[in-house]
């Protein structure tokens, strides 16, 4: 008897997926589509290569090169068509987006899995994260690789997820007004969350209402019948309950800190590398423990077992599964790296900034212990979007700073300027006006027994002065 292949199913036939884009083929249509991809830095062989065009990039460039490195398939636009040479194969489409999205719709409804939908002004990528975790482990998961949450990201994500999963998640994401419900309508969720509503794209909208009006319309997008998902404690929540009630929704589920609330903070201890939670989820008790610290991550954690509550799932196993959580790179992610006279500890914020955020890292860094002569270091780029409040919500950070007293911040960027220059002489590291400037002066001041934290948004460009210390000092052996 032979024995059954170990090998995965592909993730498309090719002769399905150019269907599902009406696409007209050149070449030889492959049998099989390992997987989906539009870098052709991280594209491996049997993957199909979507050349979409970018802000700064046509994807059309790269098509002789993915093809080079073993891509089954390139889908080019009419409009590129007759300027390829070599046989291809290639699935010529109107526009490679559009024909994108449409593999996704096409791939969504196949799916048999019960789908997860996350927004939010801040925590998507967290609590898309902590879904990931907990649901893989009462089923097979997909969920993006990435932060892909916008209207390339969404439409990729699901072209890559595969047929037989049992769950999915997607992060929906918007910088500007009419972004979420397409994206939500594309994924059609069971459940639908909104982690919070904060300050954060002021610029293209009038207030935080148009902000929560915006980040409910996930609700809108929902499976007849599937659950929203709502913050309790933030002002907008009553505006997200309405939304939500004309929404298809069939239940609508509260958690937070308030009274109300469906899923319940009752209480939690904030430590330097943990949190302990005692919830209660319609009233059940559950007691966990959270691999990732920071009271935003616990308010977080409310909406995954929620969320896992609402699919039906094992809520005891969910809980347990969040004591492996542990913060992604560029979002809390530590280091130990060893400068002279010993080590200190690195926390990668680089990713992204915005008020609340920033309050968080910040409160974060003051729990954290120093040793010897070592100092709490906050390295703070421009939190970017912000709008005409962008200059006061810079300064205003300044109580956070003294609250969770810390001990020097280092400060780059025209918006941060003022938040260094409203500081206590005694708590000014240094500024420049932006992050290469600044970069030399933090590696210069760096000692043993230091923590230092680097954020800002990614416009602000902060990764680069992690990625420097990091080059700088070697890191520590896994025992330090």
């Amino acid at each position: 008897m032979q024995a059954p292949s170990t090998m995965p199913a592909p993730l498309w036939s090719g002769q399905a997926l150019v269907s599902a884009m009406t696409a007209r083929a050149i070449g030889s249509v492959p049998a099989a589509i390992a997987g989906v991809s539009i870098d052709t830095r991280t594209l491996e062989p049997g993957d199909a290569f979507f050349a979409i065009i970018g802000e700064a990039r046509d994807g059309h460039d790269f098509v002789a090169a993915a093809l080079a490195k073993g891509a089954a398939l390139a889908v080019i636009d009419a409009a590129h068509a007759e300027a390829m040479s070599g046989p291809g194969p290639y699935a010529v489409v109107p526009d490679v987006l559009k024909a994108m999205e449409r593999a996704g719709m096409a791939r969504r409804a196949q799916l048999e899995a019960k789908i997860v939908a996350v927004t939010g002004s801040v925590g998507k990528t967290g609590t898309k994260e902590a879904l990931r975790l907990v649901l893989s482990r009462q089923g097979k998961t997909h969920a993006p690789v990435a932060s892909y949450n916008n209207h390339w990201g969404v439409p990729l994500t699901l072209c890559r997820t595969p047929q037989d999963v049992a769950y999915a998640v997607y992060e929906i994401g918007m910088s500007n007004p009419g972004e979420i419900l397409p994206l939500a309508k594309l994924v059609t969720p069971d459940v639908a969350i909104v982690t919070t509503v904060q300050p954060v794209h002021l610029a293209a909208f009038a207030s935080l209402d148009g902000i929560a009006e915006e980040k409910g319309a996930i609700f809108a997008g929902l499976k007849p019948g599937g659950t929203a998902i709502i913050n309790a404690d933030i002002p907008q929540s009553a505006l997200l309950r309405r939304l939500a009630e004309a929404s298809p929704a069939g239940r609508i589920v509260s958690f937070g800190e308030s009274a109300e609330a469906d899923v319940r903070l009752v209480a939690c201890a904030l430590k330097p590398d943990i949190s302990t939670v005692d919830a209660l989820v319609f009233g059940r008790k559950v007691a966990y423990r959270l691999g990732s610290p920071g009271r935003h991550i616990v308010h977080n954690s409310l909406s995954v077992l929620a969320a896992v509550e609402a699919l039906g799932g094992d809520l005891a196993l969910a809980a347990l599964a969040l004591g492996d959580l542990v913060p992604p790179s560029g979002r809390g992610a530590r280091q130990v790296h060893l400068a002279p006279g010993g080590p200190f500890t690195l926390i990668d914020e680089s990713y992204n900034g915005n008020p609340a955020s920033m309050r968080a890292a910040i409160e974060n860094l003051g729990r954290m212990p120093v040793s010897g002569r070592g100092r709490r270091i906050a390295v703070l780029g421009d939190m970017l979007e912000l709008g005409p409040s962008g200059p006061a919500l810079h300064v205003g950070l300044g109580d956070a700073v003294i609250e969770a007293q810390i001990d020097t911040v280092f400060a780059c960027g025209p918006l941060m300027r003022g938040l260094h220059d409203g500081l206590p002489s005694a708590l000014r590291g240094a500024y420049a006006d932006d992050a290469s400037g600044l970069e030399p002066l933090v590696l210069d001041s760096i000692r043993a027994g230091d923590v230092v934290t680097v954020k800002g948004s990614l416009g602000s460009r902060m990764g680069p002065i992690v990625k420097a210390i990091a080059a700088r000092f070697p890191a520590a052996p896994a025992d330090e």
